[in-house]
């Protein structure tokens, strides 16, 4: 790949590099040329995790909070690139702390990219999520605000110095906090599982697909670009069913109701971003609106073209039937493992090209 050429003997730092997404980082670049991968986070214990699961030079471990510039500047001294990761990602934990989402997620992708720009980073690439589209509840406003806040850093910015861009994919399936992972503990358990409406989609992501789209952006991005990985999508009932049945368990599935915040689907891009959005095959590039403070045109004109596009959401996108979802299901390593304890795995590969999708 063009990327890891262009990583050879270079530095990433990946904010919030402790999580699903970093371990993948990790497990997809220790095997190329890359110089160094620093991981930045403040959990020393999953860190820990890492030191003893990774035996590589070439991680270098930095504590620090994306809300402290301090441990940012020198986090960042000598880095050429940057995924930023951290964020507060729980939706509820968000509603009821509104702040904590405020100080993370938007001051402290700020903090982040003001620390970048000042250090001289050549490529930043800030991760973020559908439910930042037409936003209902406090995570979502505030990776919004988040996206908002770096496509406002990159206005000012030479391409030669600093490119900055964003990356808005929906549901990673089986990450942490994520239903799959739950429908196999309650499977263990015995229990039910709990489903809020058997009808509300998702998008499903395999977590590879999920860095293959921030690989895109890096590859093709210039600053304010804002990329979209076109994805499949399935309704909750339909996944709990995909999940017994490759387990071939006989819990039942509870209807547990809409939880506070969420939403009966999820958007990708905005009615608003079609009008402008560049359709490049699997992936959707929204440039930036280059608009300054002199925009009374548009009050007067206005643009009859919005009302011509429909958004892109999980109810419009391709939808997965159930043997659908297994095949993709199938991809995943919690869902091997599962398998194999019931005896249902012989430890085959996942199927060819299960997880590329169109």
């Amino acid at each position: 790949m063009a990327i890891l050429t262009t990583m050879a003997h270079k530095k990433l730092l990946i904010s919030g590099g402790t999580g699903s997404f970093g371990n993948a980082v990790l497990r997809r670049y220790l095997s190329s040329d890359i110089g160094e991968i620093r991981i930045f986070s403040r959990d020393e214990k999953k860190q820990d995790d890492m030191r003893h699961e990774y035996h590589d030079d070439r991680i270098k471990y930095y504590i620090g909070d994306v809300r402290s510039p301090t441990s940012l500047a020198s986090a960042l001294r000598g880095v050429d690139y940057v995924f930023h990761a951290a964020a507060l990602k729980q939706v509820p934990s968000c509603e009821f702390y509104p702040v904590e989402s405020v100080l993370t997620n938007v001051l402290g992708a700020h903090n982040i990219l003001t620390a970048a720009i000042h250090e001289g980073v050549k490529k930043v690439i800030c991760l973020s999520t559908d439910k930042a589209v037409y936003p209902i509840n406090a995570m979502g406003i505030s990776k919004a605000l988040m996206e908002k806040v770096a496509i406002s850093e990159s206005r000012n910015l030479e391409e030669k110095d600093t490119t900055i861009a964003v990356t808005r994919y929906g549901n990673v399936m089986a990450s942490r906090g994520s239903v799959i992972p739950l429908f196999l503990d309650q499977i263990r358990a015995g229990q039910p599982l709990t489903i809020t409406d058997p009808n509300m989609t998702r998008f499903l992501m395999h977590l590879d697909v999920a860095v293959e789209l921030v690989e895109f952006a890096f590859e093709n991005g210039h600053n304010g670009d804002t990329f979209i990985r076109k994805s499949p999508a399935a309704t909750i009932g339909d996944l709990a069913n995909a999940v017994r049945e490759l387990l071939e368990v006989d819990n039942p599935v509870k209807v547990i109701g809409s939880r506070h915040g969420e939403k009966q689907y999820e958007t990708l891009l905005s009615k608003e971003e079609m009008v402008r959005a560049d359709d490049m095959g699997d992936f959707f590039r929204v440039p930036a609106d280059t608009r300054d403070l002199n925009y009374g045109k548009y009050f007067t004109e206005g643009n009859p073209a919005v009302i011509k596009y429909d958004e892109y959401h999980s109810n419009n996108a391709e939808r997965l039937d159930i043997p659908g979802i297994k095949k993709l299901l199938m991809t995943l390593g919690c869902i091997q493992e599962a398998m194999e304890a019931r005896g249902l795995w012989n430890g085959q590969a996942a199927p060819d090209g299960a997880w590329h999708q169109k």
